[in-house]
């Protein structure tokens, strides 16, 4: 089962999450899109603890009281900026996906495109990091965040059937690209080196031969 192959109802959830974003811009007030763009600072500066409501209110420009209009609480705020930005990441890496490539180019874009993420909206990369595994992500949140491994779990299931890589459960290589991933994004988003073709083929290069035969 290839990343093309996950299931239909894996498929159907992963992509009207990643959606539900772009679609939705529209129907949006600015207030509350002012609310989200202030949370999205505050949390990946401070975090959750760090960060309060007021402190939410004055950045976006707007009364304490306006933000329970559209939130009922602080994990509420929370819950949604974390669907929102994992919805936006889904897409970015799911939509026009080359399902027809071979493994080793359909792990190509894979790469790529995580990196083209984190590089486009390096706040909510940091948010995202920094959230996955809180004890206040509601149900929504927890069901998206298992979802979205499902597409690299597919991928990497087909890999080791078809022996290309290690023999190990999927979910390991899952965590040694992704903490690749991460730690070559922080590493650059800190200036420690700079994130142009070069490296990231050659950081692509290390891991791909990190997990394969």
């Amino acid at each position: 089962m290839t990343l093309a192959k996950a299931t239909l109802k894996e498929r159907t959830f992963i992509l009207m999450a990643a959606r539900t974003h772009t679609a939705s811009l529209s129907e949006r007030p600015d207030k509350r899109e002012a609310i989200l763009a202030a949370a999205l600072e505050l949390f990946a500066e401070r975090g959750f603890h760090g960060t309060a409501v007021p402190l939410v209110a004055e950045k976006a420009g707007v009364g304490a009281g306006t933000i329970y209009r559209y939130f009922e609480s602080k994990e509420a705020l929370v819950n949604a900026l974390y669907q929102q930005w994992k919805g936006v990441m889904l897409q970015s890496i799911l939509l026009d996906f080359p399902h027809e490539a071979p493994i080793r180019g359909q792990f190509h874009a894979f790469w790529r495109r995580m990196f083209g993420f984190a590089q486009e909206h390096p706040q909510a990369f940091a948010f995202l990091q920094l959230h996955h595994h809180a004890p206040y992500l509601d149900a929504r949140s927890i069901a998206l965040e298992e979802a979205s491994h499902q597409p690299a779990r597919a991928l990497f299931e087909e890999t080791r059937k078809q022996q290309i890589t290690k023999d190990v459960p999927p979910d390991i290589l899952i965590a040694i690209v992704f903490g690749a991933f991460i730690g070559v994004a922080r590493a650059a988003q800190e200036h420690r080196f700079a994130l142009d073709e070069a490296t990231l083929d050659q950081a692509e290069a290390c891991v791909w031969e990190a997990i394969r035969r």
